[in-house]
């Protein structure tokens, strides 16, 4: 059995981030918190571990997704995933982050990615296929290519 992922989630949206931390504890790992702006979320990455940062772009303070995923990357204690139903604002490099879930996702899908991502931080590579709906940055590609 992999070991769970400690999974914070950054949006500003409240029924999003309750079913996100729903579906997230219904697959067996551990929600630390979540924030809602850029302040809120450095200090939650400064006062708590994660595995994972679900991060939404677009935050009560404006588009700043993004200096969210440049700050934990900075800090390099999560890896980032991008929550957006406007993946066009994510920035080429991907401010560092792992990958994006585009919104809407489905319960299916997010669960899918969930297990793949957590296959990645406990035992990377992925062994199971990259789930639709689940885009990985260029920067990973190579990193968690599939096994052949």
């Amino acid at each position: 059995m992999i070991e769970p992922l400690k999974v914070l989630i950054v949006e500003d949206e409240a029924l999003l981030a309750m079913e996100l931390e729903s579906l997230v504890e219904d697959a067996g790992h551990s929600v630390v918190g979540w924030a809602t702006s850029l302040a809120e979320a450095k200090d939650m990455v400064d006062s708590t571990r994660a595995d994972i940062a679900f991060v939404d772009i677009h935050l009560t303070d404006g588009p700043t997704g993004v200096d969210v995923a440049e700050y934990i990357g900075d800090r390099k204690n999560s890896m980032v995933v991008f929550m957006t139903a406007n993946p066009k604002r994510i920035p080429d490099h991907f401010a560092g982050a792992i990958g994006v879930i585009a919104k809407p996702y489905t319960m299916n899908g997010f669960t899918s990615a969930l297990r793949y991502l957590q296959e990645g931080v406990r035992r990377p590579p992925p062994t199971s296929e990259r789930p639709a709906g689940f885009t990985l940055s260029p920067a990973f590609e190579t990193v968690w290519a599939p096994a052949t």
